[in-house]
């Protein structure tokens, strides 16, 4: 047995230092990337990490990773949430108080006020019926929403839903609307965030009985709204956030990663096929790719926030490696230090008010 919590070889944390819980136990290969990561995060950004999972299979980890000094913990969780749970069992491990996975052990310490955001690279459905259930969600809020950042022609877009409600109410998008653009401009540094409505046409009167019937409740909303976008307007960065409902937004996810892979694969493949010349100029081009592969890398960002729930979390991809967990904790700290949950909480009260 090991006791709550085990301590490693930790230096005195400044008062103030945002806290981060990360879930050790969640990627695909853990618990070496989300340790690795966090090892990283804590030398390089100056947080206060909390690690949750497996104590006996956390610790070899720190030990070989150079932690001695930092600012890391380990609360011992020895149950974990994987692909497997699902329906009744996943909800029985995501509510019951006493739950010792590591998903709601570290959704706990959030809870309590112990840490400020909480980061996974665990199944996403686990993540967030466990966020539901441990935290709630914020007032005015019917649902949640997954809200990455994609790449386009002049920075990113915050696109949200991705995949959290596959079918949606047009108030749930006005309220997307409301929290992606809290989260732009206060985790983005976007100034006054314009907010489009994905549509299959740019006119006012366009689109499904969703959209038509959403479109006037973000045009009244407190939001710089521009109206429908296509996906001409979404890449080519007239807008700073693109509402839409989570089935629609997961096949954009998934479309736009499978385009952006087979370009890449086709240059790649052109290159190696075109004889000496083409050669030489695919190692001209070398450098630009990599900046445009590292545009496309989901590493960059490391992971997706929650919004909605009433706490900071933040959901990365199962093949995540510790570069993606790292990145994940810078993000969860940007949010924890712009108070963006504050922020989103007001913006939302405001809303009822009309």
């Amino acid at each position: 047995s090991y006791p709550l919590p085990i301590l490693f070889a930790m230096k005195k944390v400044e008062k103030n230092m945002t806290r981060i819980v990360v879930d050790a136990m969640g990627s695909d290969s853990y618990p070496i990337p989300d340790v690795e990561g966090a090892v990283m995060a804590a030398r390089e950004y100056g947080v206060e990490i909390i690690l949750t999972g497996d104590a006996s299979k956390i610790q070899p980890i720190l030990d070989s990773s150079n932690a001695a000094g930092l600012p890391i913990r380990v609360v011992h969780a020895p149950e974990m949430l994987t692909m497997h749970d699902k329906g009744e069992d996943l909800v029985m491990k995501a509510r019951h108080k006493d739950a010792q996975n590591s998903m709601a052990v570290g959704l706990d310490i959030v809870k309590r006020g112990e840490a400020d955001a909480f980061v996974t690279a665990g199944n996403t459905g686990a993540a967030m019926v466990t966020s539901l259930f441990r935290l709630g969600r914020i007032r005015g809020v019917d649902r949640p929403a997954l809200a990455p950042p994609f790449p386009t022609a002049t920075g990113m877009v915050v696109i949200l839903d991705i995949g959290a409600n596959p079918d949606c109410k047009p108030e749930n998008l006005m309220q997307f609307g409301i929290m992606g653009s809290v989260y732009a401009e206060r985790v983005r540094g976007v100034k006054n965030p314009r907010v489009g409505l994905i549509s299959n046409g740019e006119e006012a009167g366009k689109g499904s009985e969703l959209v038509k019937e959403a479109y006037p409740l973000l045009k009244n909303a407190n939001l710089n709204f521009i109206g429908n976008v296509e996906g001409k307007e979404v890449f080519g960065g007239q807008v700073d956030v693109a509402v839409t409902d989570g089935f629609t937004g997961n096949v954009l996810l998934k479309s736009t990663e499978a385009v952006a892979k087979l370009i890449i694969e086709k240059i790649r493949e052109s290159i190696k096929g075109g004889g000496p010349l083409a050669l030489i100029g695919g190692a001209l081009v070398k450098p630009a790719m990599g900046k445009v592969k590292k545009m496309l890398d989901p590493s960059e960002e490391g992971a997706a926030p929650l919004l909605g729930v009433n706490g900071l979390v933040f959901i990365g991809h199962g093949r995540s490696d510790a570069l993606a967990i790292k990145n994940a904790i810078r993000v969860a700290k940007e949010a924890a230090e712009s108070k963006v949950l504050d922020a989103m909480k007001s913006a939302i009260e405001e809303s009822l008010k009309k």
